[in-house]
Order: C-alpha cells, then structure tokens, then sequence
C-alpha cells in the first residue's frame, strides 16, 4: 500500500501543475520554467547524497555494487534492444537519418553535467560526514516538487490522440520483456543470487524508492540493497542512453528508463526526445511505476 500512495502523490503532484497552469501568476510560471531545466542536476546531486550514506550501512559494498552494476547494466540494454526490435518489426525508423555531431557533442556536455552533479553529491556527503554530521535529505519530496513543474509544462505541450495510441504501450512491454531476458543473461554471470531472485530484482524497472523498501521487508537487507542499487543504477544508465542516442531512438531510450521515465528522467526525455515523445515517456512511467510494486512484491513473497 505504501508503494501505491507514493505513485499516488506523484500523479497528484502532476494533476495540480496541469490544473494550475495558466492560473498562477505569469511571474511565477516564469520561474518555473527557468527552474525545470536546472532541476534534474538538483536531484541527481540528492540522490547521489542518498547514495552514498547507503554505502555506509551496508556489508559488503563491492560485492553488491558490482551485482547491482551487472543486472543494471543487462536490463537496461535488454530493455532498450527488445523496444528497438519491436518497433523495428512495425516498420519505425529512427528519428533521424544520420548522426548529428553536433548533437553528440551536445549529448556528451550534458552526460558530463549529470556526472559533475553526482560527484558533487558525493563530495558534498563524504566532506560533512567527516566533520560528524550528516546531511538529512529526502529525494523523494524533490521529486513531488519536480513532477508540479513538469504538470505545469505539459499544460503547455501540444497533447493529442498519440496518448492513447496502443503503440505507446510497446514501450513498457519492451522493458518489461527486456529486464526479464537480462536476468536470465545475468544468472549467468552471478552465481551466488537464485534465478528468480534476479528476476524479482529486475522487475524494480528503476523505482528505487520503492524496490529497496519493498524488497528488503520481504527478502532481507542484502537483496534489499541489491535492489536499491540496481535501480540507481539503472536511473543513470537511463541518463546516459538518454543523452548518448535517446535523439535517434528515442522509444528505445525511454523504454530503458523505465518507471523513471515519468519523473526523474523525463526532463531527459524532453531535452534529449523532444515533446512528442513525452506522452511515451509518461504513459510508459506510469504502467511501469503502477506494475513495479505489485510485480517485485509478489516475487518477493513466493
């Protein structure tokens, strides 16, 4: 229930910038969209802040990081692989006919953005620790805040019946049937988790708030910690594919993100995709965002 009341804050939060937009006073709306871009950076320096006091409480840190590293790393591009196979089967094309190096380069600016802001995040932790305190903060009301502004630039964006186009659904089926094949690729590489274990970690799709929690009520800290790092993980390979070729496969790029592809990656989606692709991006997040819980919980408990 837990899970489901915070996907329900993130829909509220949404609903109210959407409802709100056009209402507020035009300075505001003003900042708002002067902030959005900026936002993303102030998210990831929070999570990096998270992430590294999760390091401090955990045995064995290696070991898991390097598990979490490996199934991130295959679900993510079994996700990617398995939307670019299915689209490739309709006969989509990608966005455009040859690379750009301008956009590449651009890719790579931004790339090395998100990296400076998760570095900070760590320096930034590991600096007032060693002066004996610690930093309390909470990603999760960040991200509330972040879902207000993205409501408020969506009530600007052009919608139309490409939200209720079956084809979207496509994308989350692609990451849902690419992070199961990148389990059973990733048993073979990690002998000491059982095969439904993995599959049952795979299944987090990147909601990291909730994986971590989920899974270590039902299994124990260990594979709780798994969890919490595998959709770390994946939330910043989700970035770098986002960035590096999300402009020419942008279906592809989002179905690698998963749940995050309606909250922390969005702005990603619309910097790296463009606004069309946000209705993928939203529709897949949320089908996602809603399976996550269910799915890891029932995995978790047979």
């Amino acid at each position: 229930m837990q899970s489901f009341w915070l996907i329900f804050q993130l829909l509220i939060c949404l609903a109210l910038g959407f409802v709100l937009a056009k209402r507020l006073p035009s300075w505001l709306e003003h900042l708002a969209f002067k902030t959005l871009p900026y936002f993303t950076y102030i998210l990831l320096i929070a999570i990096a802040i998270e992430f590294t006091q999760t390091l401090h409480t955990i045995a064995q840190p290696w070991q898991i990081l390097n598990y979490a590293a490996v199934l991130a790393l295959l679900t993510s591009i079994g996700a990617f692989l398995c939307c670019y196979v299915l689209f490739k089967l309709l006969g989509y094309q990608p966005s455009h006919g040859k690379v750009s190096i301008n956009l590449v380069s651009k890719s790579l600016i931004n790339i090395s953005y998100a990296f400076i802001a998760l570095a900070f995040g760590y320096v930034l932790s590991e600096s007032v620790t060693s002066m004996g305190y610690t930093l309390q903060i909470t990603t999760w009301n960040l991200l509330l805040v972040f879902m207000f502004l993205i409501g408020l630039d969506l009530a600007y964006s052009p919608l139309d019946r490409s939200w209720l186009n079956w084809k979207i659904l496509l994308v989350p089926l692609g990451c849902i049937v690419g992070s199961l094949l990148g389990a059973f690729v990733s048993a073979t590489l990690i002998q000491d988790i059982s095969l439904k274990d993995l599959i049952m970690l795979s299944q987090g799709y990147g909601f990291y708030s909730m994986t971590g929690i989920v899974v270590t009520e039902l299994k124990n800290a260990h594979l709780g910690s798994i969890a919490l790092m595998n959709d770390l993980f994946r939330e910043i390979l989700a970035i770098v594919l986002m960035y590096m070729i999300g402009w020419r496969y942008p279906r592809s790029a989002i179905s690698s993100a998963g749940a995050t592809a309606m909250d922390v990656t969005l702005p990603m989606v619309k910097q790296a995709c463009g606004n069309d692709f946000i209705p993928h991006a939203m529709v897949s997040g949320f089908i996602l965002s809603v399976l996550a819980p269910v799915v890891v919980s029932i995995l978790a408990a047979i």
